[in-house]
């Protein structure tokens, strides 16, 4: 059996969930349960400020307050990855400064958004904060929220900078996840659905939101595959089928039913997010209920 892919920044992350309180105040002591649950239930990595964070609402303040909150709730141990893309490079520079000083083992960069700078102005951003950051640096490809996609082109001459070691792949082309892996890139599903055909595809692991509820499933299933197991990893991943569509089936999911689905388990006893995002109505979070039930996670 060939041996499993490196995963520099651990194999089961997911993208974890802020705490506010009424006001939409942090809730750094919530943020600390949130950590330690996710440790607790399979992940050896966390993504602190990502989208899921509702980063484009926090300040660079809060980030730092995030980051070193979490890192002193989950110890020297767990890999953590800080989000620090922006539409703007100075203020991403600061922010993967930031990261550094605060203990990250690495930031996720995601292209710029709204602007759209292209290819040549995506690189340009790209390597100012890569240079910052002077620590690993994990990609994100997200064109559903960024309105554009990296190049191939801009990943193969990414490839020779030397702290760029990692993608997080939401654009959803499998062969195209192949051909960053035959680039050198540890490629990590940024679909929980999609994660068992990236897995075939050459990805080393998962950045997920399902796995606010579902982190024992799913690092189960992500090792289960990579040790041979395909039977095994198809019947998790069909166990868990009703929680991912129930997680991912509103139109604004993501912190939304993250922070639902933490609820509802039990480590939080609200699910308030800061507009422009609205939290889960009561059919909603029923509709979230049956598919977690579904699954056997509730």
């Amino acid at each position: 059996m060939t041996s499993a892919p490196a995963a520099p920044f651990g194999r089961m992350l997911t993208a974890m969930a802020t705490p506010f309180g009424p006001d939409g105040s942090l809730d750094l002591d919530g943020v600390q349960r949130v950590a330690k649950h996710l440790v607790a239930h399979g992940h050896d990595g966390l993504v602190v400020s990502g989208t899921t964070g509702e980063s484009p609402t926090t300040t660079k303040e809060e980030d730092g307050e995030t980051l070193a909150a979490v890192r002193e709730a989950v110890g020297p141990d767990v890999k953590l990855v800080a989000g620090v893309g922006t539409n703007d490079t100075a203020t991403s520079v600061f922010l993967a400064n930031q990261a550094r000083e605060r203990g990250a083992d690495g930031v996720l960069l995601v292209s710029p958004y709204y602007n759209k700078p292209g290819q040549r102005g995506m690189l340009h951003h790209f390597r100012q904060v890569v240079d910052a950051a002077e620590i690993p640096v994990m990609m994100y490809d997200v064109p559903g929220r960024t309105g554009s996609t990296i190049a191939l082109e801009s990943y193969e001459e990414m490839a020779g900078w030397e702290s760029v070691i990692a993608v997080k792949d939401a654009v959803g082309d499998m062969p195209r996840a192949a051909k960053l892996a035959q680039l050198g890139y540890a490629v990590y599903s940024g679909d929980d659905i999609n994660t068992l055909g990236f897995l075939a595809h050459g990805a080393c692991g998962l950045v997920s939101v399902v796995g606010h509820a579902a982190g024992k499933e799913l690092a189960s299933m992500i090792d289960q595959f990579l040790e041979g197991d395909h039977q095994g990893a198809l019947a998790t991943y069909q166990r868990l089928l009703p929680a991912m569509e129930a997680v991912m089936g509103v139109p604004n999911y993501g912190a939304t039913t993250a922070k639902a689905s933490l609820q509802l388990l039990g480590v939080t006893d609200n699910r308030h997010v800061r507009s422009p995002l609205v939290e889960l109505d009561d059919d909603e979070v029923a509709a979230l209920r049956e598919g977690l039930t579904a699954a056997g996670l509730l």
